[in-house]
């Protein structure tokens, strides 16, 4: 499937997330805004660098008034890990097999590391920006940012 261009209804899904818990993007509508990341592997150096910065800007994006969730096809009891390790205040959603990787478009490079997309996400469900860059880790954080203040 094609990326998912600005001004389009995100496509909705439901996840597991790092507890076990089901996640649906569709129950942030009307309430938050959502930042959803797609990233290769936990615990690997771009993907910890990525994670970590959004970690330390997790509270403008709560001021903001967005939800960060981190996707990757990464086990649940992965994630637990990953997150318990690295003090991650946010959701990381198990996607086996990439079906909503798919859904969304997102690339493998090489046609074997998944690929690195951000998506901004308004309160309504709309996306309002796509970043990918499989090495600019943090730019995705500055980016989602932006997005958010416009």
């Amino acid at each position: 499937m094609p990326v998912p261009s600005p001004g389009a209804p995100a496509p909705d899904f439901a996840l597991q997330d790092q507890t076990g818990k089901s996640f649906r993007l569709s129950d942030l509508k009307g309430k938050k805004a959502a930042v959803l990341y797609f990233y290769p592997k936990d615990d690997t150096t771009g993907c910890t660098a990525q994670a970590c910065a959004f970690r330390d800007e997790t509270p403008r994006f709560e001021a903001a008034g967005a939800e960060i969730v981190g996707i990757s096809d990464d086990s649940t009891d992965s994630h637990s890990q990953f997150a318990a390790k690295y003090s991650l205040p946010f959701t990381l959603l198990a996607d086996p097999g990439g079906r909503v990787r798919k859904l969304y478009g997102v690339k493998k490079t090489l046609g074997i590391i998944p690929g690195r997309v951000t998506f901004v996400i308004d309160k309504f469900g709309i996306i309002r920006h796509v970043y990918s860059s499989q090495t600019a880790f943090r730019q995705h954080v500055t980016e989602a940012l932006q997005a958010l203040a416009k």
